[in-house]
């Protein structure tokens, strides 16, 4: 049986065409169905509520935290609540000013326009938006040298949503223009267990309680990677089990021939600790250095793999680099103080 590569698995980013065909089905389409992010739902159900009776546009919203955890997903809900239209686009998609300025000049009255990766806007594409956000309008040069001329096109009220994994990036002018800022956690395992109950009954599986524990357990506190795992263990009983019953057993099985162990932690994450244990005495080390011992990139590092490696407190980041903590030497198998 052919399965995807397990960094892809654990990496939170959609890649696979079958998965954002199914992840269409599988995504809440209300705030009543979106699970976790509490405080979150609380002040955007307000926001909505406001918004929909003064009949005016949302302010502009800034969603900052890692892939998969919710980002889209409430774009889009957002969207369905307010009963309008939704453009989605990417930072690196808008190279030119007349690529945002096209985008911009078609929105209707209260349409959302969400901008994923808005970190990665070039500086062009940012300077058309901050007039844009502020005033409704975008100001086009016709013509180059004297006779260049400056005009001035009014926009419909609309709402952009940004969503981003390095708010840092972020030029401080445009995230000012966001009236609401909110960063998305990681979920409890308790959380991802009802995103997994769900999901089983879009895609009509007959799973054990037991099992869907097993796939939150090693989700990585995701709920993209639960759903992506989900699936895997889906496509393991469909070959392997004939009874079509997905038990514990079966769970532990195909997230095992995944190479997945009780955490979620992949061979990568384990290379990673193991890296840092042997070559460089348990740390610190500088992420570059990191990097070229593990022939990875940095980015790679320190978007996919750090985050949830800190999440699980079995690496800390120092001013002076990367280290293992005492519980992560724990769970290599090596004893407190050995350093």
């Amino acid at each position: 049986m052919s399965l995807p590569k397990k960094e892809k698995i654990v990496s939170g980013e959609d890649v696979f065409t079958e998965d954002k065909y199914i992840d269409r089905k599988l995504r809440p389409k209300t705030l009543s169905e979106f699970i976790g992010q509490e405080k979150i739902k609380q002040s955007l159900l307000i926001c909505l509520t406001a918004a929909k009776q003064r009949q005016e546009a949302l302010d502009h919203i800034l969603f900052n935290g890692g892939p998969g955890l919710g980002k889209t997903t409430l774009a889009y809900i957002i969207a369905n609540e307010l009963k309008t239209n939704i453009r989605i686009t990417s930072g690196p998609a808008l190279e030119r000013a007349g690529d945002i300025a096209a985008i911009l000049t078609a929105l209707e009255e209260k349409d959302i326009l969400f901008i994923d990766e808005i970190h990665r806007l070039n500086k062009t594409a940012q300077e058309i938006l901050y007039p844009a956000m502020e005033e409704y309008a975008i100001d086009l040069v016709l013509g180059k040298g004297p006779s260049a001329k400056t005009i001035r096109l009014e926009l419909n009220h609309f709402t952009l949503i940004g969503a981003t994994t390095k708010p840092s990036l972020l030029p401080s002018p445009l995230r000012d223009r966001f009236g609401m800022t909110w960063s998305l956690n990681y979920y409890q395992t308790k959380e991802i267990e009802k995103i997994l109950e769900n999901s089983a009954k879009i895609l009509g599986l007959k799973i054990e309680r037991q099992a869907l524990q097993e796939i939150a357990q090693r989700s990585r506190f995701t709920p993209r990677v639960a759903n992506r795992l989900l699936k895997r263990v889906r496509d393991y009983n469909q070959v392997r089990n004939k009874d079509g019953f997905i038990s514990k057993n079966i769970a532990k099985k195909a997230l095992d021939l995944l190479g997945l162990d009780k955490i979620g932690l992949t061979d990568m994450d384990y290379k990673i600790l193991e890296t840092i244990l042997n070559k460089f005495k348990g740390g610190p080390v500088g992420l570059k250095t990191l990097a070229i011992s593990l022939g990875e990139e940095m980015s790679t590092l320190e978007e996919i793999y750090e985050p949830f490696l800190i999440q699980t407190g079995l690496l800390e980041r120092t001013p002076r680099g990367r280290k293992i903590t005492s519980k992560g030497l724990k769970h290599l198998g090596y004893q407190r103080g050995m350093f």
